[in-house]
């Protein structure tokens, strides 16, 4: 991943120091309980731990030439530690290395992406309460629908990201298994006491049945899980991209001072960050595929899995951790408008109301049918006379002089139709409901 959409911590999950730090610990502990097994000299177990280390550079250009990177690490190696290398790796094999770290490195970076997940669910927390009782209209096929509050907006939001960092739990659970098992996984060579052993000290649990390799059904529930994640950050982004639309500016993203919106047009004030935020989506779950497709190997293992996991690990981890931490300053610093809320809640002339108007000619005897058509009949005159953006009339000034309202509907019937109340009633209740972990 590019550095302009990383940050430190997650990118330095998949620098080549860290990978190797890891390595040489698996080996380590390996050799440890070997040592405690009477397999290997117990100075062989203190010569590692005391005198081991690693040069990433000559790594690189041992496997170069070799072209095998756990080669060309147990190499370089044995430069530090000397005669007592020999011991090093002993009845293992590469993957027992390479699927041990990648189980640590998954862990340490589902660890960073639980907690931006859990900054979103804070910010959406925030907001949501901060505007409970702020009335928008609720669009669907991004025409007028009925009357919500921007608060239950960002509820439903925040209910995304808890099952979303549900499901990065349990997906981290899923792939927090090593294996130590040797050649095509029988423990021929490596006794499972040393893998319980390693396991242990890692925080993490044996595989059930690793080949060669540990299963990649595991790694593809995880990728899964991290696509769905990002399903949700552009749900939330495309809605605050509509919001900010010149026509709707119900809300945008915060402006800074010295912030330029267009090299060409000096008044422009872009969506952004949810923009950058859609296009970030993108490229997570697009790891989804490769990651599932990694399932199907030859026989015990082979290695078509390795060069694609190279790539999505860092690169779709990476996106996800900047993903989610700019999306949780996004919406902490969200400018909301709800005067302009209000404005185009209003801006149909009460057609809002139209399902509560046909629901009251129902219980007042007439057939849904017949209640349907004629509030339609008298919505549709209001909505042509709306659209010409000169229009005035309302929903209710017409059903006032339709005789088939009047006869069933008085004043204090319409009153309590025409009424935003009813629509917010339950509002509390669901968001509590929402935010209550």
């Amino acid at each position: 991943m590019i550095p302009r959409y990383s940050r430190p911590e997650m990118a330095n999950i998949f620098e080549q120091e860290n990978k190797f730090r890891i390595w040489l610990e698996v080996e380590t502990l390996a050799l440890e309980k070997m040592a405690q097994m009477g397999v290997v000299p117990e100075s062989a177990a203190i010569s590692l731990r005391e005198k081991g280390n690693f040069d990433v550079e000559r790594i690189n250009e041992i496997e170069a030439e070799v072209k095998h990177d756990v080669i060309a690490f147990l190499t370089s190696v044995a430069d530090y530690v000397g005669e007592d290398s020999r011991y090093v790796h002993q009845g293992m094999t590469s993957s027992d290395v390479i699927d041990t770290s990648f189980a640590v490195m998954l862990t340490q970076a589902a660890d960073l992406i639980i907690e931006n997940i859990e900054k979103v669910m804070a910010a959406l927390k925030k907001r949501s309460l901060e505007h409970k009782d702020t009335l928008c209209i609720g669009r669907s096929h991004g025409i007028h629908g009925e009357p919500t509050t921007f608060g239950l907006k960002l509820a439903g939001h925040y209910a995304a990201f808890k099952r979303a960092r549900d499901r990065m739990i349990a997906a981290k659970e899923e792939v927090s298994t090593i294996t130590i098992s040797g050649a095509v996984g029988t423990y021929a060579t490596a006794d499972p006491k040393i893998e319980a052993y390693v396991a242990e000290k890692l925080g993490l649990k044996p595989e059930t049945v690793a080949t060669q390799v540990i299963p990649r059904d595991r790694h593809a529930m995880f990728f899964a899980t991290l696509g769905v994640v990002a399903s949700s950050i552009e749900n939330i982004s495309v809605e605050i991209r509509h919001l900010q639309r010149t026509e709707v500016r119900e809300a945008e993203e915060y402006f800074d001072k010295k912030q330029k919106g267009s090299s060409a047009m000096p008044h422009k004030r872009n969506p952004i960050g949810s923009e950058n935020l859609t296009g970030q989506a993108r490229i997570i779950r697009s790891a989804v595929i490769p990651a599932l497709e990694n399932v199907a190997l030859w026989h015990e293992r082979d290695i078509s899995h390795s060069s694609v996991e190279r790539t999505i690990l860092p690169d779709a981890l990476i996106s996800a951790d900047y993903s989610l931490n700019r999306l949780a300053g996004l919406i902490d610093k969200l400018l909301v408008y709800p005067e302009r809320m209000k404005h185009n809640l209003e801006m149909t002339g009460g057609l809002v109301f139209s399902q509560r108007t046909m629901l009251a000619l129902t219980q007042a005897g007439i057939s849904r049918e017949d209640a349907y058509r004629i509030v339609q009949r008298n919505a549709m005159k209001v909505w042509e006379d709306r659209s010409t953006g000169k229009g005035t009339l309302t929903l209710r000034a017409m059903l006032e002089q339709d005789k088939d309202v009047t006869d069933k509907l008085d004043e204090s019937a319409l009153n309590a139709i025409f009424n935003y109340d009813a629509y917010t009633k339950n509002i509390n209740d669901i968001i509590t409901r929402a935010l209550t972990d």
